[in-house]
């Protein structure tokens, strides 16, 4: 039996050292050297501070600014930290039929039609549902130009000056073909603010 134990512990000492330590720490260098800025976060760092990722979205109610996707993880800002306050990453699990999503997307066209009254155009439907993480950083291109004329009055802007900033953050198709163009909702609030 001790000629069965001596090669399985070491197996497993040798399989632990080369998976547990080594491998992670061989891949956690390579990503910090190779793309630093996506190994830690993709962080969006103003005035010396971080005030968010890249990848994660974060609610604006402000009329000034462009809103993003409905959060399905509650009313809380995302923090991997905070159970207390679920805001886990996780999809409302709603179906198309389910009175609960049908009263959430009524509720979101009513806030955006009072937000701007004046508003003609057809609501896009991101604008309106949660994406299936409840953080989705990014809007349509549709979505950002329809909350142009909100903004702009908001801020005192014209119409023009705003579409030009939604134009200049607009993110290409990954790869040159994959997926829609997209507009990162931080981002664009951020060169909002920076606005002159």
């Amino acid at each position: 039996m001790t000629s069965q134990l001596r090669p399985a512990f070491f197996m497993l000492l040798i399989l632990t050292l080369i998976t547990g330590v080594l491998y992670p720490l061989a891949v956690t260098g390579i990503a910090q050297v190779v793309f630093p800025h996506q190994a830690n976060g993709s962080l969006i760092m103003a005035n010396g501070k971080t005030i968010g990722s890249e990848l994660i979205g974060q609610q604006f109610d402000d009329p000034s600014y462009f809103w993003g996707r409905i959060s399905a993880t509650g009313t809380f800002a995302y923090n991997a930290f905070n159970a207390e306050n679920l805001t886990a990453s996780s999809g409302s699990n709603y179906g198309p039929l389910n009175p609960a999503l049908i009263d959430m997307v009524q509720a979101r066209i009513d806030a955006l039609k009072a937000a701007d009254p004046d508003n003609t155009l057809p609501i896009p439907v991101d604008l309106v549902t949660a994406s299936g993480s409840g953080l989705d950083p990014h809007i349509s291109v549709a979505a950002a130009l329809y909350q142009v004329h909100r903004v702009a009055s908001a801020r005192g802007l014209s119409e023009a000056d705003v579409q030009s900033l939604v134009e200049q953050n607009t993110e290409g198709r990954q790869f040159g073909f994959l997926g829609e163009p997209t507009v990162n909702v931080l981002q664009l609030n951020l060169a909002l603010d920076n606005l002159k």
